[in-house]
């Protein structure tokens, strides 16, 4: 079930705030911890703290702390972003939204503000996010300086980049629109948008964007003179004090804002005096510009006064903080609580409530993004510590995918193969490598030597294996490493950087050997794809399997895919979709399909099916349109080696995608193979899900 929903703009200067604010409470009156999530926020000073969270954190009294409601500053996202590394902000959002999972019921996560520099990837970002963390998304645009149509496009098209992109949108919100289109915006957004999209417009409260005497203070620079106490109110409009004061009084407005050189002592004293006055509007304060204060018979005059509403003084002259406070973009901040109230009120007003929280509690992720897979296999492996042995300690490549792992803390480690070499390449490399934390072991030389070599010889002596064999084989690292996977002093095995896929595998074959449920030992791969994680078998291991082999294939794959949070949607593929195809291949698929059929009728699987049918939508629903497989399959397997080990690497070069594996299935213990071509990232990746795997035993 859903446990978050994020809170998207199109534009700056959208009214954000209010969303946020009347979700917030809306949600803590439903659920009993509600967390607060900001992705990206603007900078801020030191000693100071971003005015929307420290808005949300004290009004609604949340228990979380400033670091903890967010991730990176926009100036840091941009500088990642031309250094090529959006990858790393995706994985520092990721990892502190889910802590705040952890803790929280609930999560409100608040989108960008398109401000400032990155305008123009804002939506893309946002979009990303919604997208890794896997949460629904509610769309806020505004209707200012808009015609409906141009409204109307501007929110179909920020609905469909995240919808182009598999993100859900909840609701669409359109805010700040003349009271008397409220009507004709809602009724126009619901022709073009499904219907299963809420649609809402909220009028625009002109109380809302009047900025308060605070704000100007803060914008200004001013120094305040009287009035503290009443910082908070609101401008509704402002007028410059340059004519004789009978004429002035004439031009007061409601909670105008008077603007007068600090010598009209006419016009600070009228001004006062109307405010007073129950014939003439209430001003909200006065601006003394030019740095220019009135006299000290003045300034005593005004300390005798009843009420003093806000005065406060300036340098700039009068027509250049003029235009100023015309430029002042109003926000909503904590010790405003008039403002709070009123967004909520607001909120509550105009949006479907009921509506927006069934939406909520009924909304559940489809899919997995490659970053959030990566994490969760990685929080996993860190849940249940396992202890993983890599034979190949001479490879460069697996020490330093060692360094990393232990700066990682995922798991313990044993590396086979000989100290000294390993110092030495250590030092050659420059990396950090704490010995302390590494067993490294040279099979000859090991305390378990003769102990693996009598157990070996006792489980082969019927295979003609003499004691001076079972020696020589212990000597070898895969054996060794193997059959300290089979003695249960390490839960895993990775290898094959530097040895074929047989020498890897034939040891496990030998001792491990396969589960009491399983014929054949076969692979996947997880191929993380751009937007979501795939299943690949079998890629590695059979040439050419029998249907009754492909079935099982399928199983153990779709198990696998089960085991590591994806849905298994399986398609037995082929070279034709259906009933239609003819031939050896195709039967063989089609025969495989039904043995699955028979043996898990809880499997979601089609097949025969071609790749394209399977994995686009569009060509699913025009082939197999019934289906409730294809143009969603997640476990794809292949009808031979040929197929699987091309197509997984074709799509890998092609697409950029990142090949996990291969993973075998099928064996009592994990054993997982290498590439000769892998990289560190590959071996990385590999001992996480082979200590996955090992707590599943």
């Amino acid at each position: 079930m859903n446990k978050a929903i994020y809170i998207a703009t199109s534009e700056h200067n959208s009214g954000k705030s209010i969303i946020t604010l009347g979700l917030m409470s809306m949600l803590i009156g439903k659920t009993a911890k509600v967390g607060y999530f900001r992705p990206i926020i603007e900078d801020f000073e030191d000693g100071k703290l971003d005015n929307h969270i420290e808005t949300v954190i004290s009004h609604f009294g949340l228990d979380i702390d400033f670091e903890d409601a967010f991730a990176i500053t926009k100036s840091k996202l941009i500088k990642k972003k031309n250094k090529g590394k959006i990858g790393e902000v995706l994985d520092l959002i990721i990892d502190k939204y889910k802590r705040l999972e952890e803790q929280f019921d609930f999560v409100l996560v608040e989108g960008t503000s398109f401000s400032g520099e990155g305008t123009v990837i804002e939506l893309d970002m946002n979009v990303l996010i919604a997208k890794n963390l896997g949460i629904p998304t509610i769309i806020v645009g505004s209707g200012v300086g808009k015609t409906l149509d141009e409204l109307i496009d501007s929110l179909y098209l920020a609905y469909d980049s995240f919808k182009v992109k598999d993100v859900e949108v909840l609701a669409v919100i359109a805010n700040k629109v003349q009271p008397e289109n409220i009507k004709l915006v809602t009724d126009g957004l619901k022709s073009n948008l499904p219907k299963e999209v809420l649609v809402d417009a909220i009028p625009i409260i002109s109380s809302l964007h009047n900025p308060t005497i605070k704000e100007i203070v803060d914008v200004l620079g001013a120094k305040v003179l009287f009035g503290a106490d009443s910082l908070n109110n609101e401008v509704g409009n402002f007028s410059v004090g340059a004519m004789q004061l009978r004429n002035y009084l004439l031009h007061l407005k409601e909670n105008a804002l008077v603007i007068t050189p600090g010598d009209r002592a006419d016009i600070i004293l009228g001004a006062l005096q109307a405010n007073e006055s129950a014939n003439y509007p209430t001003i909200s304060g006065i601006v003394l510009t030019g740095n220019i204060l009135p006299e000290d018979s003045i300034i005593k005059l005004i300390e005798g006064l009843t009420t003093i509403v806000p005065i406060i003084t300036v340098e700039g002259g009068t027509y250049g903080i003029t235009n100023q406070l015309g430029n002042i973009k109003s926000k909503i901040y904590a010790d405003n609580k008039h403002k709070i109230e009123a967004s909520i009120t607001t909120f509550e007003k105009y949006v479907d409530l009921d509506g927006l929280s069934k939406k909520l509690s009924s909304f559940e992720a489809d899919g997995m993004t490659p970053k959030m897979f990566q994490y969760n296999l990685v929080k996993r492996a860190k849940q249940h510590r396992k202890h993983i042995v890599l034979p190949e300690g001479s490879d460069e490549r697996i020490i330093i995918a060692t360094s990393r792992l232990l700066a990682m803390d995922v798991v313990d480690i044993s590396i086979i193969g000989n100290k000294k070499q390993i110092e030495s390449k250590v030092a050659e490399l420059g990396i950090a490598f704490d010995f302390s934390k590494v067993n490294i072991i040279n099979p000859i030389e090991s305390e378990k030597y003769e102990d693996y070599v009598n157990t070996y010889y006792e489980l082969r002596k019927n295979k003609n294996v003499s004691m001076a064999m079972a020696k020589d084989l212990m000597e070898d690292v895969s054996y060794f490493g193997t059959m300290m996977v089979y003695k249960g002093d390490a839960d895993g095995m990775v290898s094959g950087a530097a040895h074929t896929t047989q020498h890897t595998i034939l040891p496990a074959l030998q001792f491990i050997k396969t589960k009491p449920d399983t014929c054949i030992v076969s692979s996947i791969f997880f191929m993380c794809l751009e937007d979501r994680v795939s299943v690949f078998g079998d890629c590695a291991i059979n040439p050419n399997p029998t249907a009754e082999q492909l079935a099982e294939i399928a199983i153990s794959s779709a198990d696998s895919s089960l085991a590591f949070g994806i849905e298994p949607k399986i398609a037995m593929l082929s070279y034709s979709s259906g009933a239609s195809g003819k031939g050896d291949e195709v039967d063989k698929v089609r025969a495989a399909t039904e043995i699955v059929r028979k043996k898990r009728p809880d499997l979601k699987i089609e097949g025969p099916i071609q790749y394209d049918a399977a994995v686009d939508m569009e060509v699913g629903k025009s082939k197999m349109p019934n289906s409730e497989v294809a143009g969603q399959a997640s476990v794809l397997i292949f009808p031979d080696l040929n197929t699987g080990n091309n197509t997984y690497k074709a799509v890998q070069r092609e697409t950029g995608a990142l090949a996990i594996g291969p993973m075998l299935q099928g064996l009592n213990k994990p054993v997982n193979d290498l590439s000769r071509g892998c990289t560190v990232d590959d071996i990385i990746n590999t001992v996480v899900i082979t200590a996955i795997q090992a707590q599943g035993l």
